[in-house]
């Protein structure tokens, strides 16, 4: 492994692993039976409660810091069977520290106002009374403690095995895939997504049709998957008293429901400007309008440089030096001269990126796979975004290090931006890479504000409609086609939308989030006005977004966006400006494509 986890722990299941983990299942065991001894929370056993919540803010910390190390270990030699087997044993752990949560909701269900206020302005809580106050909203809509350890359990042979027969079947399903030169083969269906983004249109459409037909084998049993998730949910929501099965997602994601409307307004009243880079795109294929499986379909563009590791890291160094020097000192202090990142390619590793921290020792690491294209170096930007978040926050106390997916991406959305507009001012990078960029930067644009939005109107119609009863696979396919023409308009050709999506979209069927879909347009958009106020206001503006990065976990998105930089999210004005900001990229884009294809006209 490139990366040094030694100040995690010195070695794997190690004399100082083995001592962590006992102390810490002793400290769950002992503390969640002195939670269940207690009697709801009253001015009389406040002291008993308060040493129940710090000593939980303590446990999750721990526990959170073994389960990074070893998901490390996990990705990076996903073949190790010790590696594995522990990562299942943290599972059990976790499943216990949640049981500490349903006896805390227990213990402040009900508590009168005022002794809750006086009880979350303890000194031993200053800063987590944010985190207190969801708890103290989240307890409201709790069922008793029995009931909600029941639904727990269930959830995991319930809704939970739902969510696993889908990943499981379509973890095995595999597709006929046929490619231009006649060649037939039997692709597992984890391989489509990357032909469905093939520069050659043939490879796209016969992998669209022959997923198609793969996904049809399966349309009814992913129908009952898709109905049997939303009909548990809306079953718990009855039984939690919760008004309407949108509030749990808003309260996940740390918004109201007048700021996602908001948004939503600014999105459709743009919807033109997405469009516009999909006709675009068509007039360059030489097509009236568009197919399901061109809409995120790259330019064949001419063959690009390929970055070495020591020159990536230059590249993406550089350009946090040049805009951003913070950015720039922690990426070469810590993340480079510390070791915080496995990317080399090695049989074994997992695919994908991602960046985990420990609140425990204040760190974070950085798994990818690096090849040397752009899109790696992009990776790297975006993931190191990721731990400059962490490290803005390491001296906020673990319970305020939750923030929701809406904030989530903010600063690795920023980061790639500094990169992106680094290379596109670099002379010494060509028309060719610039022109990638800008086309990967728009069809980010397309993917946000159609896909995403298209997938939120989809999911909506449906919970609506299941509500009222079972739907059925004609119906499914009706409401995605029916949806995708709202969305995508004129640039989307009749007769070739994708009747199947619903059923090949993974988000549908992740059963521990709700509504796994517009927080997405959400962080990109409020990243998008954030980087827009930086490039307005210059370096003059970066005290204000390390207050905001500060304040992800302390706050709802709305108090953070306005008490760091000034903006109101519940306005449809401050998200028009932000997708109005995908105008330049596409004038620049405009401009490049002759340059770099000279017989093609825009």
């Amino acid at each position: 492994m490139n990366w040094d986890l030694t100040s995690f722990f010195p070695e794997f299941d190690g004399t100082e692993m083995k001592k962590f983990k006992i102390a810490l299942e002793k400290d769950i065991n002992s503390f969640l039976k002195k939670a269940r001894s207690l009697k709801p929370l009253s001015g009389k056993n406040e002291p008993d409660w308060e040493k129940v919540f710090l000593k939980s803010e303590n446990i999750v910390s721990r526990l959170g810091h073994v389960s990074s190390y070893v998901g490390c270990l996990c990705a990076a030699d996903s073949r190790n069977e010790d590696y594995l087997r522990e990562d299942a044993n943290l599972a059990l752990l976790w499943a216990s520290v949640s049981k500490i949560f349903i006896e805390m909701l227990r213990g402040i269900k009900g508590c009168p106002n005022d002794v809750f206020s006086s009880f979350i302005k303890r000194k031993s809580f200053d800063g987590i009374q944010y985190f207190l106050k969801r708890l103290s909203i989240q307890s409201r809509y709790t069922m008793s403690p029995d009931k909600e350890i029941l639904a727990t359990d269930l959830g995991v042979d319930g809704i939970g095995a739902w969510g696993r027969l889908y990943d499981t079947l379509s973890g095995r399903l595999e597709f006929d895939m046929e490619f231009p030169d006649g060649t037939r083969k039997r692709l597992p269906m984890s391989q489509r997504t990357t032909l469905l983004e093939d520069k050659d249109r043939r490879v796209r459409r016969a992998a669209f049709i022959g997923g198609n037909a793969a996904w049809q084998s399966l349309e009814h049993i992913a129908a009952a998957a898709l109905n049997a998730i939303s009909g548990t949910r809306h079953s718990l929501n009855r039984h939690r008293r919760i008004p309407h099965f949108l509030d749990v997602a808003l309260f996940q994601s740390g918004i109201s429901r007048k700021t996602l409307d908001a948004m939503l307004e600014a999105v459709y009243d743009n919807l033109d400007i997405p469009r516009s880079f999909l006709k675009m795109k068509a007039k360059i294929f030489g097509l009236p309008a568009l197919a399901w499986y061109d809409t995120s379909a790259p330019l064949d563009i001419p063959e690009m440089e390929r970055f070495p590791w020591e020159k990536g890291k230059a590249i993406v160094r550089d350009s946090f030096v040049r805009s951003y020097p913070k950015l720039g000192e922690f990426l070469e202090k810590y993340v480079y001269d510390k070791k915080w990142v496995d990317w080399e390619p090695r049989n074994g590793k997992r695919p994908g990126g991602f960046c985990t921290s420990s609140t425990h020792i204040k760190q974070s690491r950085i798994f990818m796979t690096y090849q040397g294209s752009l899109g790696d170096v992009n990776t790297l930007a975006h993931e190191v975004g990721h731990a400059f978040h962490s490290y803005i926050m390491k001296d906020i106390r673990p319970f305020a290090h939750d923030y929701p997916m809406t904030l989530a991406e903010t600063a690795s959305t920023f980061a790639e931006g500094i990169l992106s507009n680094g290379l596109l001012d670099d002379a010494s990078i060509s028309d060719a890479v610039k022109c990638y960029i800008l086309d990967q930067d728009l069809n980010h644009a397309v993917a946000f504000l159609l896909n995403i939005t298209m997938r939120y109107e989809f999911e909506k119609s449906f919970y609506e409609a299941r509500a009222k009863g079972e739907l059925g696979v004609s119906d499914l396919k009706e409401l995605m086609i029916k949806t995708q023409r709202r969305i995508y308009g004129k640039t989307l050709a009749k007769g070739e939308e994708d009747p199947y999506y619903w059923a090949s979209k993974l988000h549908f069927y992740i059963t521990e989030v709700t509504f796994y879909n517009f927080p997405y347009t959400f962080g990109y958009l409020l990243s998008k006005g954030i980087f827009a106020l930086f490039q307005s206001e210059g370096k003059s503006f970066l005290p204000k977004y390390e207050k905001f990065l500060e304040m992800t976990g302390s706050d709802t998105c709305e108090n953070v966006a306005r008490k760091s930089i000034g903006r109101n999210l519940s306005s449809p004005d401050f998200w028009d400006e932000a997708i109005k900001s995908v105008r330049e990229p596409m004038k620049k884009y405009s401009r490049l494509l002759p340059l770099v294809f000279p017989k093609k006209k825009n």
